[in-house]
């Protein structure tokens, strides 16, 4: 399993938004997740700099990235543009993180 992390940026005062939309994530969504092999995916909040946190397990690199060209994930960036700092293909804005420390 490959970890992933990364960060994004939510518009001021989208927080409640954000959660309210992915605690009712579409199924087609999730599984088209776990088809492109991502496990344990969280998502947190640091409300101080309206930044969230990404971690997603996913089985492989290749196969992951091409989630991000699917008719669904791409009606779901659709959705979340405007809660969130996006590209103009409206993908999220998305920095990731490099591991510095693990402990299973």
């Amino acid at each position: 399993m490959i970890r992933k992390t990364f960060v994004m940026h939510l518009y001021p005062g989208m927080v409640e938004e954000y959660a309210k939309r992915h605690n009712e994530l579409w199924p087609e969504m999730k599984d088209m997740i776990h088809e492109h092999g991502g496990h344990n995916y969280t998502i947190s909040f640091d409300e101080r700099t309206n930044t969230l946190f990404g971690y997603i397990e996913i089985e492989d690199e290749e196969r992951w990235a091409e989630s991000a060209d699917t008719p669904i994930n791409r009606k779901w960036w659709d959705f979340m543009a405007p809660v969130m700092e996006t590209n103009p293909d409206n993908s999220p804005v998305s920095e990731d993180l490099r591991e510095v420390f693990h402990l299973d």
